[in-house]
């Protein structure tokens, strides 16, 4: 009889070991509390130093929809552009940051709390959730925001409005695996974290922020400019019906503004839950298979 054996008949287990995954993802659950309190001790953290203090959490996305709308609404202007192109733009990059601040900060979650790591017994994965529920913490006030701007620039409030909080949801799991899959491969390969920036960026410029995808490269009627139309590339535009960041900004312009251009795509519900089932899923196992090695980070 060897010694794993006689303390796994005592009940003893390994330090750092990997539980099953269910008793595992049991565990994350039952820390949940511990979630939500370390992601808003962390905000409070970020803005003790300053005196505004907490009121940074609601001047930072009130400051962002100020200049977005006077640089691209009363600047440039709108000519050519979408309809209520204003807030096109502001609700295509608030919810775009979200993504953007949660892949980055769950990304580092295990290399940069290293010294917890190493320290105290608790499953791992509770730290890249705690980074991506204190940037969805912040995003609250953004959307509260943004509902207002929309009033004020005259957008009428509709029941579809309603459809942001299970669209948000699926927006917040969504992130949570993409976080999950990129904090494991931050702890074997550092330089990730320095790419995360550019693909962001990446994507910043390819999911249809600044212009809608469907106007810019679907095909076009006639027009004295363009007697013959405008055939269009169809296939770039049916490609970017399965880039999910691109969903879920449709689905937020569809569900905030009316007019042809924001007609409800149903399958792109479809295609975002699938999306974020699959990423979750794949998220929680992938990061739940190193387990053993997040206590051995440097």
């Amino acid at each position: 009889m060897t010694t794993a054996d006689d303390a796994a008949r005592a009940g003893l287990t390994k330090v750092g070991g990997r539980p099953p995954l269910g008793e595992y993802v049991a565990e994350v659950w039952r820390r949940r509390s511990f979630i939500f309190s370390m992601a808003r001790f962390k905000i409070e953290s970020e803005n003790q130093q300053n005196s505004l203090g907490m009121l940074w959490v609601v001047i930072k996305p009130l400051l962002n929809a100020l200049v977005y709308g006077a640089v691209f609404g009363v600047l440039i202007g709108t000519a050519g552009r979408p309809p209520h192109f204003v807030e096109f733009l502001i609700i295509g990059v608030f919810v775009f940051e979200f993504f953007a601040q949660s892949w980055s900060a769950g990304g580092k979650a295990i290399t940069n709390n290293a010294a917890l790591v190493q320290s105290l017994a608790f499953p791992r994965m509770v730290l890249p959730l705690a980074a991506v529920t204190q940037q969805f913490l912040k995003f609250l006030p953004t959307i509260a925001i943004l509902l207002v701007y929309l009033v004020v620039a005259g957008n009428p409030v509709d029941f579809h409005w309603l459809l942001i909080v299970p669209l948000f949801i699926l927006y917040y799991f969504f992130v949570c695996g993409l976080a999950l899959i990129t904090a494991r491969l931050s702890v074997h390969w550092r330089d990730l974290n320095n790419f995360i920036p550019f693909l962001t960026r990446l994507f910043f410029y390819t999911t249809g922020i600044f212009f809608s995808i469907e106007e810019r490269f679907g095909p076009r009627p006639p027009s004295p400019s363009e007697p013959n139309g405008y055939a269009g590339h169809e296939w770039l535009v049916r490609l970017t019906d399965f880039q999910p960041i691109h969903e879920f900004l449709s689905l937020a312009r569809a569900a905030l503004l009316q007019g042809p251009t924001y007609d409800m795509n149903v399958t792109y519900w479809v295609y975002a839950t699938l999306w974020t089932i699959g990423m979750l899923g794949v998220g929680v196992w992938f990061f739940w298979r190193a387990e053993e090695r997040y206590g051995r980070v440097d």
